[in-house]
């Protein structure tokens, strides 16, 4: 597959890119320091520098490519929309450029549903909720965002990432996962793209934990 990851030089994006240059796709990394990405000069990379909120900036990134996986997060609490903004700039472009298929990250913190034990959903996410709001809100706009954009689709929602080692992970449609309350990035990467070539998880939100 050709595909297009936004945060590429990321926590999660490098895992991104790396595993799916190992899984044989050739990858369009919009960056905006090529230097920080690795395997830069790998035949099947190509850095683009562009500004990821300029949908006519990144537009060409997207034309021709089969998927397009959004890792944008913020890098300071002060970085309070760069998920929602940077999902809108994509989205934009997208339908600019033709391209259908869309994986964005966001989280399962900030939503409460039949997944959750008791004391998750009494507890535990409430008090998330007053320490992370702004984080949380920035999350719901994007989701809303991508849910109204019409095209395909799939929101992942992982728990607390941690930068440990792969182990076996479990993944929910349209709930949380019960008792996941961290998962590796490096299996955040994986999840994501397992669901690529996937059309049944288009329209859904997929959640992962261990």
């Amino acid at each position: 597959m050709r595909v297009t990851v936004f945060g590429a030089t990321g926590g999660t994006g490098q895992h991104l890119v790396r595993k799916a240059i190992a899984a044989g796709h050739h990858v369009t990394a919009v960056v905006r320091d090529p230097a920080r990405l690795e395997q830069a000069d790998h035949p099947q990379l190509t850095p683009v520098v562009a500004d990821a909120m300029d949908p006519d900036a990144i537009r060409p990134a997207l034309t021709g490519r089969d998927a397009v996986i959004s890792a944008l997060g913020p890098r300071a609490r002060t970085d309070g929309s760069v998920c929602a903004d940077g999902a809108r700039a994509i989205i934009t472009a997208m339908a600019a450029a033709g391209a259908r298929r869309l994986v964005v990250i966001t989280a399962s913190g900030h939503v409460v549903d039949a997944g959750d034990g008791p004391v998750t959903r009494t507890l535990v996410k409430p008090l998330l909720r007053r320490f992370l709001r702004e984080g949380f809100a920035d999350f719901a706009h994007t989701e809303q965002a991508v849910r109204d954009s019409g095209l395909d689709w799939t929101i992942m929602r992982p728990p607390r990432l941690t930068d440990g080692r792969h182990r076996p992970y479990r993944t929910a449609v349209d709930r949380n996962v019960r008792g996941g309350i961290t998962i590796a990035r490096v299996d955040l990467a994986d999840a994501i793209l397992g669901v690529l070539d996937a059309p049944a998880t288009a329209g859904h939100t997929i959640s992962v934990g261990y």
